[in-house]
């Protein structure tokens, strides 16, 4: 059955966790980057608008978990932690924004919560199989998951 396996591409397997992570790591610093420059109270008040509870602190929180996670997610240090602290972050932002604008973004306007599907799904990757060998967590022994036999 070894025939029908794309071997050249077996030897590439590797590095599927930290393309993943890089990806998805360099999308939420850089939303949360655009946030910070914007001004978090800026955020917040978009927040308030909304009817979101503490939004003042919650556009807080919500810029340094997609920024200062989106940055851990790149360089591979704790990132079961980030990946678990987006996946959190990008479920409420479904539940409290995206559920009334649906999958897709309508022709009106809104954002659908497609885009952050796609990031749970590569946080949720890191989440259960590791950050691969090429991180920081693994050169500092901080996880030596299962992505370890790769």
């Amino acid at each position: 059955m070894r025939t029908l396996a794309l071997s050249p591409m077996d030897r590439l397997a590797g590095f599927a966790p930290l393309v993943v992570r890089v990806i998805v790591g360099i999308i939420m610093a850089a939303h949360g980057f655009q946030k910070l420059v914007a001004g978090p109270g800026a955020f917040g008040q978009m927040l308030g608008q909304m009817n979101i509870p503490l939004s003042g602190l919650m556009a807080y929180v919500v810029v340094f978990v997609e920024l200062v996670g989106g940055l851990l997610l790149i360089v591979g240090l704790f990132s079961r932690l980030a990946a678990l602290l987006l996946t959190i972050n990008l479920t409420v932002a479904i539940l409290l924004v995206k559920v009334n604008v649906g999958f897709l973004s309508p022709p009106s306007g809104g954002v659908g919560a497609e885009l952050d599907l796609a990031l749970i799904a590569g946080f949720l990757a890191i989440l259960l199989a590791g950050p691969g060998r090429l991180s920081l967590d693994r050169a500092l022994g901080l996880d030596r998951g299962a992505a370890e036999e790769i």
